[in-house]
């Protein structure tokens, strides 16, 4: 493309930020662990411009990979050499080989060397329509990078050894505006010395006191607060509001959540209030909301839940992370809350193996926030953020919107979704719930590698499908939540009876023969699994009754609860628009028991809770 402009600067310089094309970049992020990798981007019009700040005087390598790997991998690589600044566009195939691209779709704006560094801005188009580079999309985007102390001979770039590495990003994420005075008074809610098991997943959970405030005010910021070296260690972390009325020695010590032991006070704190998950940032609230502290209606108390993912089975492991909030009592205009969304967490959640691309969706439907919000805010609520929460075997969620049984533009996705990097999406645009609307949160799973079912559950080789939505102003709605019928799941794989009333977990096959006496984990375990039978259980899945969860803060249900048919004008899948060239793209917690106890009710079984909770 003719007529961009280039700036050329080099010499001795005193630090490898100075000079510039004048652009802004309001994302910036280093990439390596040493501190010699910058990488600073933000939009340029219909365009996503780049700046790299590399601690050598050869070459740096960027690009985009479907995995984090070299192959299949969209790649430019620029530098300064003798004076004269180059950046050129380069693609690998799938043997990693690597091939000057025919179509050069980067743009060198500005370049710079020093001593110690060499620095660069370019820009390119979202989509190139070069069958070669990587759109740039909403999605999570794998970057790679790499560099190396000589520049691009003629031969091309030389390896570069151990000088590479990987990183997932959301390059469309909106500007975060509003920046923090170095005074705004914080508070801690961070755990001391948590034994973590030598086990893959730990659920922790710690109560604290909310300080005492005389006055309202809003919290407008989230930070994680991780121990150093634990940064894969902390998988996510959930905030609730608890009840008030129990002892504070519940403050004391810390338990494992959803154990036996674990405390009666623990199960009052059902309504969650933030969520933070790997790889994310910390959290500013928008300049107009703020959650809400010092009013009656405010948490006093809260629960921390941090889950720990210890795949190697470490020992001896001592944690102290959590979350730091920052509060002002210049009171915004209005207060925020939390709706968790998608498939309550149960095993009656099945996913076969063996599948490259497992659908499952999770309803909050219209009946649901049809009661809601005619009850508590008839206008409607106005969405400004998505987390969007699966374990490993997924690869894409998204939340669907439907008004009438029109399908709206959608809340939040990301088709690449990275086990290794949830954070909270900023919509680019508030989007407003109304009464009668409903939701699907749509989750992909690939099972490909796996020999056996895999359940809806905690751990991480288990599964969620899970979308919190942070909006304003506050309702008395904190999930809407659905699962598909157990009993016609089973009747798939011939299942005819179960012995009732169901006294044990999980319930137990009576008949056919082949499953007698087997739980019904065993049983769909048992089952010969094809790719054509996945195929056809996951239509049927699809197309299931789903029960419903639809919850207020007290733990207690709106009426519409229990089983419910999906209408047929959203069981179809989301169809994504075709993307033009070169223009711009637009519960986890609870009481384990009611859980149980609500599985129970879709069987049909007569269960009391002393029956089944100690």
């Amino acid at each position: 493309m003719c007529g961009w402009p280039l700036l050329l600067l080099w010499g001795l310089l005193p630090g490898a930020a100075a000079g510039g094309s004048g652009w802004p970049f309001p994302h910036r992020t280093l990439l390596d662990s040493e501190g010699k990798y910058w990488l600073s981007w933000g939009p340029r019009g219909g365009r996503l411009a780049f700046r790299l700040e590399v601690r050598t005087a050869g070459y740096v390598g960027f690009g985009f990979s479907p995995t984090g790997a070299m192959a299949a991998a969209d790649i430019v690589v620029g530098g300064v050499a003798r004076g004269r600044p180059y950046l050129q566009d380069y693609f690998t195939n799938a043997n990693r080989e690597l091939r000057k691209d025919a179509q050069q779709d980067y743009h060198l704006e500005y370049a710079m060397e020093n001593s110690t560094h060499t620095v660069i801005e370019f820009a390119r188009e979202l989509h190139t329509c070069d069958i070669n580079d990587k759109s740039i999309t909403e999605s999570t985007v794998r970057v790679i990078w790499a560099y190396h102390h000589e520049d691009v001979g003629e031969a091309g770039p030389k390896y570069h050894e151990s000088n590479r590495g990987t990183k997932s990003l959301r390059l469309l994420n909106p500007e975060k505006t509003n920046v923090l005075s170095t005074a705004v008074p914080y508070f801690d809610l961070v755990n001391q010395d948590v034994p973590i098991p030598n086990k893959g997943t730990t659920y922790w959970c710690q109560m604290f006191k909310i300080p005492v405030l005389q006055e309202k005010h809003h919290v407008i910021k989230v930070e994680p607060v991780i121990q150093q070296g634990h940064e894969s260690l902390v998988h996510h972390i959930l905030l609730y509001q608890c009840s008030s009325s129990f002892s504070a020695s519940v403050l004391d010590d810390g338990q494992e959540c959803y154990h036996p032991n674990m405390p009666d006070a623990f199960l009052t704190c059902e309504t969650v209030i933030f969520a933070w998950a790997i790889g994310g940032e910390g959290f500013s609230y928008p300049p107009h909301v703020g959650l809400s502290l010092g009013t009656p209606l405010d948490p006093h108390y809260v629960l921390l839940e941090v889950h720990y993912d210890n795949p190697t089975y470490k020992e001896g492991l001592i944690d102290n992370s959590g979350l730091r909030l920052f509060y002002t009592a210049d009171i915004r205009k209005y207060d925020a809350g939390v709706i968790e969304a998608g498939l309550w967490v149960s095993l009656f959640h099945t996913i076969p193996p063996g599948l490259p691309n497992f659908r499952s969706e999770g309803h909050c439907t219209l009946e649901c926030l049809e009661e809601a919000l005619e009850a508590e805010k008839p206008s409607g609520i106005h969405v400004f953020a998505v987390l969007l929460h699966a374990h490993l075997a997924g690869r894409g969620i998204r939340l669907r919107h439907f008004r009438k049984g029109e399908e709206m533009r959608l809340l939040a996705y990301d088709d690449d979704f990275d086990f290794n990097f949830q954070e909270f999406q900023y919509l680019k645009e508030e989007q407003t719930i109304l009464p009668g609307d409903n939701l699907i949160t749509e989750c992909r799973y690939n099972t490909k590698d796996r020999a056996r079912m895999t359940w809806g559950g905690l751990s991480t080789r288990n599964e969620m499908c899970l979308s919190y939505l942070l909006y304003y102003p506050r309702i008395n709605l904190t999930r809407c939540a659905s699962i598909p019928d157990i009993m016609e799941q089973l009747q798939f794989i011939g299942v005819k009876e179960i012995y009732r009333p169901v006294t044990t977990w999980p319930f137990i096959i009576k008949s056919p023969k082949q499953y007698k006496n087997l739980s019904f984990m065993d049983a769909m375990n048992k089952f010969k699994w094809t790719k054509k039978e996945g195929l056809a259980f996951n239509k049927l899945v699809l197309s299931l009754p789903v029960n419903v969860r639809c919850s207020k803060t007290d733990n207690a249900e709106w009426s519409i609860q229990g089983m419910t048919a999906l209408p047929p004008d959203i069981e179809r899948p989301y169809q994504a628009e075709p993307l033009v060239c070169g223009a711009s793209s637009t519960s986890l917690h609870g009481n384990a028991c009611l859980k149980l106890l609500l599985s129970f009710v879709v069987l049909g079984g007569a269960l009391s809770p002393r029956s089944v909770c100690p």
